[in-house]
Protein backbone atom coordinates (compact mmCIF):
# COMPACT_ATOMS: atom_id res chain seq x y z
CA UNK A 1 0.00 0.00 0.00
CA UNK A 2 2.96 2.55 0.96
CA UNK A 3 5.02 1.64 -2.74
CA UNK A 4 1.39 2.60 -4.39
CA UNK A 5 0.65 5.89 -2.32
CA UNK A 6 4.48 6.43 -3.35
CA UNK A 7 4.47 5.80 -7.06
CA UNK A 8 0.99 7.53 -7.44
CA UNK A 9 2.28 10.40 -5.60
CA UNK A 10 5.23 11.33 -7.32
CA UNK A 11 3.25 10.40 -10.68
CA UNK A 12 1.10 13.80 -9.26
CA UNK A 13 3.99 15.74 -8.68
CA UNK A 14 5.73 15.30 -12.26
CA UNK A 15 2.19 15.96 -13.81
CA UNK A 16 1.71 19.61 -11.82
CA UNK A 17 5.54 20.26 -12.62
CA UNK A 18 4.63 19.51 -16.76
CA UNK A 19 1.73 21.87 -16.24
CA UNK A 20 3.60 24.91 -14.32
CA UNK A 21 6.34 24.66 -16.84
CA UNK A 22 3.60 24.89 -19.63
CA UNK A 23 1.48 27.75 -18.17
CA UNK A 24 4.48 29.48 -17.22
CA UNK A 25 6.43 31.55 -19.16
CA UNK A 26 8.32 33.71 -16.91
CA UNK A 27 10.39 33.05 -13.39
CA UNK A 28 11.91 35.64 -11.12
CA UNK A 29 15.27 36.16 -11.89
CA UNK A 30 16.48 36.93 -7.91
CA UNK A 31 17.62 40.35 -8.66
CA UNK A 32 14.00 42.23 -9.25
CA UNK A 33 13.76 41.02 -13.07
CA UNK A 34 12.01 38.51 -15.09
CA UNK A 35 13.93 35.60 -16.67
CA UNK A 36 12.06 33.56 -19.36
CA UNK A 37 12.32 29.49 -18.14
CA UNK A 38 12.72 28.96 -21.26
CA UNK A 39 17.27 29.59 -22.52
CA UNK A 40 16.02 33.01 -24.90
CA UNK A 41 16.58 36.60 -24.73
CA UNK A 42 14.93 38.72 -22.21
CA UNK A 43 14.97 42.06 -20.13
CA UNK A 44 16.63 41.98 -16.61
CA UNK A 45 16.51 44.92 -14.25
CA UNK A 46 20.22 46.19 -12.78
CA UNK A 47 19.95 48.95 -10.39
CA UNK A 48 18.81 51.44 -11.59
CA UNK A 49 18.51 50.09 -15.12
CA UNK A 50 17.16 47.68 -17.69
CA UNK A 51 19.11 45.43 -19.68
CA UNK A 52 18.90 42.84 -22.70
CA UNK A 53 20.01 39.59 -21.70
CA UNK A 54 21.32 36.85 -24.76
CA UNK A 55 22.83 33.65 -23.85
CA UNK A 56 22.37 35.09 -19.99
CA UNK A 57 24.52 37.98 -20.39
CA UNK A 58 24.20 41.41 -21.08
CA UNK A 59 23.45 42.73 -24.83
CA UNK A 60 24.51 45.84 -26.19
CA UNK A 61 22.87 46.59 -29.23
CA UNK A 62 25.44 48.50 -32.17
CA UNK A 63 22.59 47.98 -34.78
CA UNK A 64 21.15 49.10 -38.14
CA UNK A 65 17.85 49.35 -39.59
CA UNK A 66 17.45 48.04 -42.82
CA UNK A 67 15.23 49.73 -45.89
CA UNK A 68 11.65 48.71 -45.28
CA UNK A 69 11.93 46.52 -48.83
CA UNK A 70 15.26 45.14 -48.68
CA UNK A 71 14.35 42.39 -46.40
CA UNK A 72 11.80 41.42 -49.44
CA UNK A 73 14.62 39.43 -51.53
CA UNK A 74 17.23 37.24 -50.14
CA UNK A 75 18.63 37.51 -53.66
CA UNK A 76 18.71 41.60 -52.92
CA UNK A 77 20.42 41.17 -49.35
CA UNK A 78 23.47 38.91 -50.65
CA UNK A 79 25.94 41.67 -51.27
CA UNK A 80 24.42 43.58 -48.22
CA UNK A 81 25.56 41.15 -45.25
CA UNK A 82 29.25 41.43 -45.58
CA UNK A 83 28.93 45.05 -46.13
CA UNK A 84 27.06 44.93 -42.35
CA UNK A 85 29.48 42.94 -40.77
CA UNK A 86 32.64 44.84 -41.49
CA UNK A 87 30.78 48.03 -39.97
CA UNK A 88 31.55 46.87 -36.95
CA UNK A 89 27.61 45.91 -36.23
CA UNK A 90 26.26 43.58 -33.90
CA UNK A 91 22.59 43.39 -34.42
CA UNK A 92 20.31 44.25 -38.10
CA UNK A 93 17.01 45.40 -37.58
CA UNK A 94 14.91 43.59 -40.99
CA UNK A 95 11.33 43.93 -41.70
CA UNK A 96 8.63 40.80 -41.60
CA UNK A 97 5.69 41.60 -43.54
CA UNK A 98 2.27 40.22 -43.33
CA UNK A 99 1.45 39.75 -47.29
CA UNK A 100 4.81 37.83 -47.39
CA UNK A 101 4.27 35.30 -45.15
CA UNK A 102 0.71 34.81 -45.09
CA UNK A 103 -0.44 35.76 -48.94
CA UNK A 104 -3.45 33.53 -48.64
CA UNK A 105 -5.39 33.30 -45.87
CA UNK A 106 -4.46 30.63 -43.90
CA UNK A 107 -1.12 29.15 -46.33
CA UNK A 108 1.99 30.69 -44.50
CA UNK A 109 5.54 30.41 -46.08
CA UNK A 110 8.54 31.34 -43.81
CA UNK A 111 11.20 31.20 -46.15
CA UNK A 112 12.33 34.67 -46.44
CA UNK A 113 12.34 34.58 -42.17
CA UNK A 114 14.65 31.06 -42.47
CA UNK A 115 16.77 32.64 -45.14
CA UNK A 116 17.35 36.00 -43.04
CA UNK A 117 18.03 33.94 -39.43
CA UNK A 118 20.65 31.92 -41.86
CA UNK A 119 22.39 35.00 -43.30
CA UNK A 120 22.86 36.71 -39.74
CA UNK A 121 23.85 33.73 -38.18
CA UNK A 122 26.75 33.18 -40.99
CA UNK A 123 28.03 36.90 -40.68
CA UNK A 124 27.81 36.24 -36.77
CA UNK A 125 25.04 39.08 -36.47
CA UNK A 126 21.82 39.08 -34.08
CA UNK A 127 18.11 39.97 -35.40
CA UNK A 128 15.58 41.97 -34.30
CA UNK A 129 12.29 41.49 -36.40
CA UNK A 130 10.08 44.38 -37.40
CA UNK A 131 6.09 43.03 -37.90
CA UNK A 132 4.99 44.79 -40.54
CA UNK A 133 1.40 43.85 -40.13
CA UNK A 134 -1.79 45.95 -39.90
CA UNK A 135 0.02 49.07 -40.11
CA UNK A 136 2.99 50.68 -41.17
CA UNK A 137 3.93 54.37 -40.48
CA UNK A 138 -0.04 55.16 -39.47
CA UNK A 139 -1.21 53.14 -42.99
CA UNK A 140 -2.19 49.75 -43.65
CA UNK A 141 -0.15 49.14 -46.43
CA UNK A 142 1.50 46.04 -45.61
CA UNK A 143 -1.30 43.82 -45.22
CA UNK A 144 -2.13 40.78 -48.01
CA UNK A 145 -4.42 41.24 -50.69
CA UNK A 146 -7.19 39.48 -49.07
CA UNK A 147 -7.67 41.60 -46.40
CA UNK A 148 -7.38 44.72 -48.61
CA UNK A 149 -10.34 43.51 -50.52
CA UNK A 150 -12.37 42.45 -48.07
CA UNK A 151 -13.32 45.75 -46.36
CA UNK A 152 -16.54 44.67 -44.84
CA UNK A 153 -15.02 41.92 -42.55
CA UNK A 154 -11.57 44.03 -41.73
CA UNK A 155 -13.01 47.80 -41.62
CA UNK A 156 -11.31 50.81 -42.43
CA UNK A 157 -10.98 53.83 -40.45
CA UNK A 158 -13.41 56.88 -41.57
CA UNK A 159 -13.09 60.38 -41.38
CA UNK A 160 -14.87 63.05 -40.11
CA UNK A 161 -16.71 63.62 -43.77
CA UNK A 162 -17.67 60.10 -44.19
CA UNK A 163 -14.56 58.87 -46.10
CA UNK A 164 -13.13 55.99 -46.00
CA UNK A 165 -8.78 56.18 -45.71
CA UNK A 166 -6.67 53.41 -46.02
CA UNK A 167 -6.00 52.34 -42.73
CA UNK A 168 -7.69 49.40 -40.73
CA UNK A 169 -9.04 50.61 -37.62
CA UNK A 170 -8.41 48.83 -34.68
CA UNK A 171 -11.69 48.63 -33.56
CA UNK A 172 -11.71 45.79 -36.28
CA UNK A 173 -11.93 42.09 -34.03
CA UNK A 174 -11.51 40.08 -37.40
CA UNK A 175 -8.31 42.26 -38.24
CA UNK A 176 -7.45 41.78 -34.94
CA UNK A 177 -8.01 38.00 -34.86
CA UNK A 178 -5.99 37.65 -38.58
CA UNK A 179 -3.03 39.68 -37.45
CA UNK A 180 -2.45 38.24 -33.85
CA UNK A 181 -3.25 34.59 -35.15
CA UNK A 182 -0.28 35.59 -38.27
CA UNK A 183 1.95 37.28 -35.40
CA UNK A 184 1.64 34.02 -33.45
CA UNK A 185 2.35 32.00 -36.32
CA UNK A 186 5.81 33.59 -37.07
CA UNK A 187 6.82 33.54 -33.31
CA UNK A 188 5.98 29.58 -33.20
CA UNK A 189 8.27 29.25 -36.35
CA UNK A 190 11.11 31.43 -35.17
CA UNK A 191 10.91 29.84 -31.58
CA UNK A 192 11.19 26.25 -33.72
CA UNK A 193 13.90 27.35 -36.26
CA UNK A 194 16.21 29.49 -33.64
CA UNK A 195 14.94 28.66 -30.17
CA UNK A 196 18.15 26.82 -29.23
CA UNK A 197 20.77 29.79 -30.95
CA UNK A 198 19.17 33.19 -30.08
CA UNK A 199 19.70 34.90 -33.38
CA UNK A 200 16.56 36.76 -33.17
CA UNK A 201 16.29 38.72 -29.70
CA UNK A 202 14.06 41.20 -29.96
CA UNK A 203 10.72 41.91 -31.78
CA UNK A 204 9.06 44.77 -32.78
CA UNK A 205 5.00 44.67 -33.19
CA UNK A 206 3.87 46.97 -35.98
CA UNK A 207 5.29 50.08 -36.96
CA UNK A 208 4.35 53.78 -36.37
CA UNK A 209 0.94 52.91 -35.33
CA UNK A 210 -1.88 55.70 -35.32
CA UNK A 211 -4.45 57.77 -37.79
CA UNK A 212 -3.21 60.01 -40.45
CA UNK A 213 -5.73 62.08 -41.88
CA UNK A 214 -7.98 62.61 -38.79
CA UNK A 215 -8.12 63.07 -34.56
CA UNK A 216 -9.88 59.53 -34.54
CA UNK A 217 -12.26 56.94 -36.55
CA UNK A 218 -15.60 57.55 -37.14
CA UNK A 219 -16.78 55.33 -38.00
CA UNK A 220 -20.40 53.72 -36.77
CA UNK A 221 -18.51 51.03 -34.80
CA UNK A 222 -16.07 53.93 -33.55
CA UNK A 223 -18.75 55.70 -32.56
CA UNK A 224 -20.84 53.61 -30.42
CA UNK A 225 -17.63 53.00 -28.72
CA UNK A 226 -17.07 56.83 -28.20
CA UNK A 227 -20.12 57.59 -26.91
CA UNK A 228 -20.32 54.19 -24.47
CA UNK A 229 -18.56 54.66 -20.94
CA UNK A 230 -14.89 54.79 -21.17
CA UNK A 231 -13.39 51.13 -19.92
CA UNK A 232 -13.27 50.36 -16.27
CA UNK A 233 -9.39 49.60 -16.26
CA UNK A 234 -8.67 52.72 -17.62
CA UNK A 235 -10.33 54.67 -15.34
CA UNK A 236 -8.72 52.43 -13.09
CA UNK A 237 -5.44 52.99 -13.81
CA UNK A 238 -5.49 57.13 -13.71
CA UNK A 239 -7.11 56.86 -10.13
CA UNK A 240 -4.27 54.66 -9.51
CA UNK A 241 -1.74 56.83 -10.90
CA UNK A 242 -3.41 60.17 -10.49
CA UNK A 243 -0.26 61.84 -9.01
CA UNK A 244 2.15 60.62 -11.77
CA UNK A 245 -0.13 60.86 -15.11
CA UNK A 246 1.49 63.13 -17.70
CA UNK A 247 0.55 66.71 -17.37
CA UNK A 248 -1.37 66.47 -20.90
CA UNK A 249 -3.73 63.56 -19.63
CA UNK A 250 -3.75 64.85 -15.95
CA UNK A 251 -5.33 68.53 -17.17
CA UNK A 252 -7.58 67.01 -19.50
CA UNK A 253 -9.15 64.54 -16.76
CA UNK A 254 -8.57 67.60 -14.20
CA UNK A 255 -10.73 70.12 -16.31
CA UNK A 256 -13.68 67.74 -16.33
CA UNK A 257 -13.50 67.21 -12.68
CA UNK A 258 -11.53 64.06 -12.52
CA UNK A 259 -14.71 62.02 -13.60
CA UNK A 260 -14.41 57.83 -13.27
CA UNK A 261 -17.67 56.84 -15.05
CA UNK A 262 -19.40 58.41 -18.66
CA UNK A 263 -18.17 58.56 -22.01
CA UNK A 264 -15.11 59.69 -23.41
CA UNK A 265 -16.44 63.20 -24.22
CA UNK A 266 -17.79 63.57 -20.68
CA UNK A 267 -14.37 62.28 -18.66
CA UNK A 268 -11.76 63.98 -20.93
CA UNK A 269 -14.48 67.09 -22.36
CA UNK A 270 -14.65 67.33 -26.33
CA UNK A 271 -11.82 68.25 -28.15
CA UNK A 272 -9.24 66.68 -30.77
CA UNK A 273 -7.48 65.43 -27.94
CA UNK A 274 -9.66 63.22 -26.63
CA UNK A 275 -10.37 61.62 -29.97
CA UNK A 276 -5.96 61.70 -29.48
CA UNK A 277 -6.67 59.30 -26.28
CA UNK A 278 -9.47 57.50 -27.29
CA UNK A 279 -7.67 56.14 -30.45
CA UNK A 280 -4.91 55.57 -28.66
CA UNK A 281 -6.59 53.22 -25.87
CA UNK A 282 -8.02 51.33 -29.11
CA UNK A 283 -4.84 50.84 -30.44
CA UNK A 284 -2.98 49.95 -26.89
CA UNK A 285 -5.54 47.20 -26.32
CA UNK A 286 -5.01 46.32 -30.34
CA UNK A 287 -1.26 45.94 -29.65
CA UNK A 288 -1.57 44.11 -26.31
CA UNK A 289 -3.22 41.46 -27.58
CA UNK A 290 -0.84 41.14 -30.42
CA UNK A 291 2.04 40.58 -27.96
CA UNK A 292 -0.01 38.40 -25.76
CA UNK A 293 -0.46 35.74 -28.76
CA UNK A 294 3.50 36.17 -29.68
CA UNK A 295 4.37 35.32 -26.35
CA UNK A 296 2.62 32.65 -25.72
CA UNK A 297 4.35 31.02 -28.56
CA UNK A 298 7.98 32.48 -27.74
CA UNK A 299 8.59 35.27 -25.41
CA UNK A 300 10.90 36.97 -26.91
CA UNK A 301 11.48 41.03 -25.34
CA UNK A 302 8.39 43.22 -27.59
CA UNK A 303 8.50 46.83 -28.09
CA UNK A 304 6.31 49.32 -30.46
CA UNK A 305 7.97 52.40 -31.71
CA UNK A 306 6.59 55.92 -31.83
CA UNK A 307 6.02 58.51 -35.00
CA UNK A 308 7.47 61.77 -33.04
CA UNK A 309 5.34 64.69 -32.90
CA UNK A 310 7.28 67.25 -35.79
CA UNK A 311 7.28 70.99 -35.21
CA UNK A 312 5.27 71.70 -38.08
CA UNK A 313 2.14 69.13 -36.33
CA UNK A 314 -1.08 71.07 -35.13
CA UNK A 315 -3.09 68.31 -34.00
CA UNK A 316 -3.25 64.59 -33.98
CA UNK A 317 -3.70 63.70 -37.20
CA UNK A 318 -0.80 65.72 -38.62
CA UNK A 319 0.90 62.63 -37.10
CA UNK A 320 -0.29 59.30 -36.67
CA UNK A 321 -3.25 59.98 -33.84
CA UNK A 322 -3.36 57.66 -30.83
CA UNK A 323 0.13 55.87 -31.45
CA UNK A 324 2.19 55.58 -28.81
CA UNK A 325 3.34 59.15 -28.55
CA UNK A 326 5.10 60.74 -25.17
CA UNK A 327 2.61 62.95 -24.36
CA UNK A 328 -0.28 59.47 -24.27
CA UNK A 329 2.16 56.60 -22.58
CA UNK A 330 -0.54 56.45 -19.75
CA UNK A 331 -3.05 55.07 -22.13
CA UNK A 332 -0.89 52.89 -23.48
CA UNK A 333 0.37 51.64 -20.19
CA UNK A 334 -3.09 51.08 -19.01
CA UNK A 335 -4.28 49.44 -21.92
CA UNK A 336 -0.70 47.35 -23.20
CA UNK A 337 0.63 46.04 -19.44
CA UNK A 338 2.42 43.49 -21.82
CA UNK A 339 4.15 45.73 -23.95
CA UNK A 340 7.71 45.30 -22.70
CA UNK A 341 8.85 49.31 -23.25
CA UNK A 342 7.87 52.01 -26.13
CA UNK A 343 10.34 53.59 -28.05
CA UNK A 344 10.73 56.77 -30.58
CA UNK A 345 12.15 57.57 -34.03
CA UNK A 346 14.29 60.63 -33.45
CA UNK A 347 14.98 62.47 -37.35
CA UNK A 348 14.74 66.13 -35.15
CA UNK A 349 17.76 67.51 -33.71
CA UNK A 350 16.76 68.00 -30.34
CA UNK A 351 17.90 64.36 -29.30
CA UNK A 352 18.51 64.32 -25.65
CA UNK A 353 15.43 66.53 -24.84
CA UNK A 354 12.93 63.95 -27.28
CA UNK A 355 14.39 60.83 -25.15
CA UNK A 356 14.15 62.64 -21.87
CA UNK A 357 10.09 62.66 -22.79
CA UNK A 358 10.29 58.89 -24.18
CA UNK A 359 11.97 57.11 -21.75
CA UNK A 360 9.82 55.69 -18.67
CA UNK A 361 11.18 54.22 -14.98
CA UNK A 362 11.34 50.95 -14.94
CA UNK A 363 11.12 49.94 -18.67
CA UNK A 364 13.95 48.98 -21.15
CA UNK A 365 14.93 52.35 -23.70
CA UNK A 366 16.19 51.83 -27.28
CA UNK A 367 16.40 53.84 -30.52
CA UNK A 368 15.75 51.43 -33.26
CA UNK A 369 15.81 54.37 -35.90
CA UNK A 370 17.52 57.42 -36.07
CA UNK A 371 20.79 59.10 -38.29
CA UNK A 372 23.90 57.85 -39.02
CA UNK A 373 26.82 59.94 -39.64
CA UNK A 374 28.56 62.30 -37.15
CA UNK A 375 25.24 62.86 -35.77
CA UNK A 376 24.32 59.79 -35.25
CA UNK A 377 27.13 58.93 -33.42
CA UNK A 378 26.21 62.03 -30.98
CA UNK A 379 22.62 60.10 -30.94
CA UNK A 380 24.33 56.60 -30.06
CA UNK A 381 26.81 58.26 -27.45
CA UNK A 382 23.76 60.34 -25.87
CA UNK A 383 20.85 56.88 -26.08
CA UNK A 384 23.44 54.64 -24.12
CA UNK A 385 25.50 56.87 -21.60
CA UNK A 386 22.64 59.33 -20.53
CA UNK A 387 19.42 57.12 -20.99
CA UNK A 388 20.78 53.65 -20.59
CA UNK A 389 19.42 52.19 -23.85
CA UNK A 390 20.05 48.86 -24.92
CA UNK A 391 21.55 50.72 -27.84
CA UNK A 392 20.83 52.66 -31.08
CA UNK A 393 20.29 51.60 -34.25
CA UNK A 394 20.22 54.45 -37.38
CA UNK A 395 17.90 53.85 -40.46
CA UNK A 396 18.29 52.86 -43.94
CA UNK A 397 21.96 51.11 -43.12
CA UNK A 398 22.00 49.01 -46.17
CA UNK A 399 21.81 52.31 -47.84
CA UNK A 400 24.71 54.21 -46.45
CA UNK A 401 27.41 54.65 -48.97
CA UNK A 402 31.16 54.73 -48.20
CA UNK A 403 29.63 52.78 -44.67
CA UNK A 404 33.88 51.37 -43.74
CA UNK A 405 34.00 55.77 -43.14
CA UNK A 406 30.78 56.53 -41.79
CA UNK A 407 30.82 58.29 -38.30
CA UNK A 408 28.84 55.65 -37.36
CA UNK A 409 30.53 52.65 -38.14
CA UNK A 410 33.74 54.72 -36.34
CA UNK A 411 31.31 55.06 -33.26
CA UNK A 412 30.37 51.67 -33.12
CA UNK A 413 33.76 50.67 -33.43
CA UNK A 414 34.44 52.52 -30.31
CA UNK A 415 31.01 51.20 -28.05
CA UNK A 416 31.89 47.89 -29.17
CA UNK A 417 35.30 48.14 -27.24
CA UNK A 418 33.85 49.45 -24.39
CA UNK A 419 30.25 47.51 -24.49
CA UNK A 420 31.71 44.78 -21.34
CA UNK A 421 32.69 48.17 -19.18
CA UNK A 422 29.40 50.45 -20.42
CA UNK A 423 27.42 47.61 -19.46
CA UNK A 424 28.55 46.96 -16.04
CA UNK A 425 28.55 51.22 -15.79
CA UNK A 426 24.88 51.28 -16.69
CA UNK A 427 24.24 48.87 -13.96
CA UNK A 428 26.58 50.71 -11.31
CA UNK A 429 25.40 54.06 -12.56
CA UNK A 430 28.61 55.03 -13.19
CA UNK A 431 28.51 56.18 -16.85
CA UNK A 432 27.06 59.54 -18.21
CA UNK A 433 27.15 60.99 -21.69
CA UNK A 434 26.53 64.83 -23.28
CA UNK A 435 25.73 65.90 -27.18
CA UNK A 436 27.24 69.41 -26.94
CA UNK A 437 25.72 71.78 -29.88
CA UNK A 438 25.31 75.93 -29.98
CA UNK A 439 21.89 75.62 -27.99
CA UNK A 440 24.14 73.61 -25.26
CA UNK A 441 27.49 74.24 -25.37
CA UNK A 442 29.09 72.88 -22.14
CA UNK A 443 27.71 70.45 -19.01
CA UNK A 444 29.06 69.38 -15.74
CA UNK A 445 28.77 66.24 -14.62
CA UNK A 446 28.92 64.67 -11.68
CA UNK A 447 30.86 61.19 -11.51
CA UNK A 448 33.17 59.49 -9.05
CA UNK A 449 34.73 62.08 -6.91
CA UNK A 450 34.72 64.90 -9.29
CA UNK A 451 32.66 66.78 -11.28
CA UNK A 452 33.77 66.84 -14.65
CA UNK A 453 33.09 70.15 -17.00
CA UNK A 454 32.66 69.39 -20.39
CA UNK A 455 32.51 71.57 -23.36
CA UNK A 456 32.82 72.22 -27.11
CA UNK A 457 36.36 71.86 -28.06
CA UNK A 458 38.73 74.73 -28.59
CA UNK A 459 41.85 75.36 -30.43
CA UNK A 460 44.88 77.41 -29.45
CA UNK A 461 42.65 80.20 -30.80
CA UNK A 462 39.43 80.46 -28.45
CA UNK A 463 37.16 81.74 -31.00
CA UNK A 464 37.41 78.77 -33.19
CA UNK A 465 35.18 76.40 -31.54
CA UNK A 466 33.53 73.64 -33.33
CA UNK A 467 29.94 73.70 -33.33
CA UNK A 468 29.06 70.12 -32.19
CA UNK A 469 30.42 67.47 -29.86
CA UNK A 470 29.65 64.63 -27.79
CA UNK A 471 31.25 62.37 -25.03
CA UNK A 472 30.87 59.07 -23.59
CA UNK A 473 32.42 58.75 -19.91
CA UNK A 474 32.84 55.98 -17.37
CA UNK A 475 34.11 56.31 -13.63
CA UNK A 476 36.01 53.17 -13.17
CA UNK A 477 37.02 53.97 -10.08
CA UNK A 478 36.88 57.11 -7.83
CA UNK A 479 39.31 58.83 -9.60
CA UNK A 480 39.57 57.36 -13.08
CA UNK A 481 37.73 57.44 -15.81
CA UNK A 482 37.51 55.78 -19.64
CA UNK A 483 36.33 58.70 -22.13
CA UNK A 484 35.38 58.75 -25.49
CA UNK A 485 33.92 60.98 -28.11
CA UNK A 486 34.73 63.82 -30.70
CA UNK A 487 35.20 67.22 -30.72
CA UNK A 488 34.84 68.11 -26.78
CA UNK A 489 37.26 68.45 -23.82
CA UNK A 490 36.80 68.20 -19.97
CA UNK A 491 38.66 69.76 -16.78
CA UNK A 492 38.00 67.97 -13.47
CA UNK A 493 36.77 69.95 -10.04
CA UNK A 494 36.42 67.91 -6.77
CA UNK A 495 32.66 67.07 -5.68
CA UNK A 496 34.35 68.20 -2.00
CA UNK A 497 36.35 70.86 -1.06
CA UNK A 498 38.07 73.41 -3.35
CA UNK A 499 41.40 72.07 -4.63
CA UNK A 500 42.83 71.79 -7.70
CA UNK A 501 42.94 68.59 -9.79
CA UNK A 502 45.94 67.46 -12.05
CA UNK A 503 46.42 64.63 -13.70
CA UNK A 504 48.27 61.09 -12.98
CA UNK A 505 48.09 60.14 -16.36
CA UNK A 506 46.40 60.78 -19.72
CA UNK A 507 46.55 57.70 -22.25
CA UNK A 508 45.18 57.35 -25.24
CA UNK A 509 44.26 53.25 -25.87
CA UNK A 510 42.35 50.35 -27.01
CA UNK A 511 40.04 47.63 -25.33
CA UNK A 512 40.52 44.17 -26.30
CA UNK A 513 38.62 41.35 -24.33
CA UNK A 514 37.74 43.49 -21.84
CA UNK A 515 41.33 44.68 -20.70
CA UNK A 516 42.82 48.01 -21.17
CA UNK A 517 45.53 48.30 -23.56
CA UNK A 518 47.77 51.48 -23.15
CA UNK A 519 49.21 53.43 -26.06
CA UNK A 520 50.71 57.03 -25.97
CA UNK A 521 50.97 58.45 -22.56
CA UNK A 522 49.31 62.43 -23.38
CA UNK A 523 50.99 65.80 -21.78
CA UNK A 524 52.76 68.90 -22.77
CA UNK A 525 50.92 70.08 -25.70
CA UNK A 526 48.55 67.38 -26.27
CA UNK A 527 46.80 68.67 -22.81
CA UNK A 528 47.17 72.16 -22.30
CA UNK A 529 44.74 74.86 -22.93
CA UNK A 530 44.34 78.20 -22.30
CA UNK A 531 41.65 77.34 -19.92
CA UNK A 532 43.92 74.96 -17.61
CA UNK A 533 45.23 71.53 -18.44
CA UNK A 534 42.66 69.31 -20.16
CA UNK A 535 41.42 65.88 -21.85
CA UNK A 536 41.15 67.45 -25.17
CA UNK A 537 39.39 65.06 -27.84
CA UNK A 538 39.25 65.57 -31.40
CA UNK A 539 39.22 62.15 -32.71
CA UNK A 540 35.93 59.93 -32.40
CA UNK A 541 37.91 56.55 -32.93
CA UNK A 542 40.13 57.57 -29.98
CA UNK A 543 39.50 55.87 -26.05
CA UNK A 544 41.58 57.57 -23.51
CA UNK A 545 42.05 56.32 -19.74
CA UNK A 546 42.65 59.55 -17.61
CA UNK A 547 43.66 59.29 -13.75
CA UNK A 548 43.19 62.45 -11.54
CA UNK A 549 44.38 63.76 -8.22
CA UNK A 550 44.35 67.26 -6.11
CA UNK A 551 46.55 69.63 -5.12
CA UNK A 552 46.34 72.73 -3.02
Amino acid sequence: MGKKVSIISILLLLGCLSILQAQSNYLTDGSGGIKSNLDIPYLQKKGETVQLMVDGHPYLILGGELHNSSASSLEYMKPIWERLAKANINTVLAPVSWELIEPKEGEFDFHLVDGMIEAARRHNLHLVFLWFGSWKNGASTYVPGWVKKDQERFPLVTNKEGESLDILTPLGENTLQADAHAFARLMQHIKEVDGKKQTVIMMQVENEVGVFGDSRDWSQIADKSFKSNVPIRLTQYLQKNKNELRPPIYKLWKKNGFKTKGSWSEIFGKSVATNELFMAWHFSHFMNQMVKAGKEKYALPMYVNAWIVQPDDKEPGDYPAGGPQAHVHDIWMAGAPDIDFYVPDIYLPNFAEITQHYKEPKKAFFIPESFAGFEGASNAFYAIGACHALGYAPFGIDGIEALETNDITQAFKVLQQLSSFILKAQQEGTIAAVALNKKHPKANIPLGDYILHVKRKHGWDTTQVTDRGYALMIALSSDTYLIAGDNFQIDFSPQEGNNEVGFIYIEEGTIKEGKWHAGRRLNGDEISSFTGNVVKVKNGSVIRKVKVYQYE
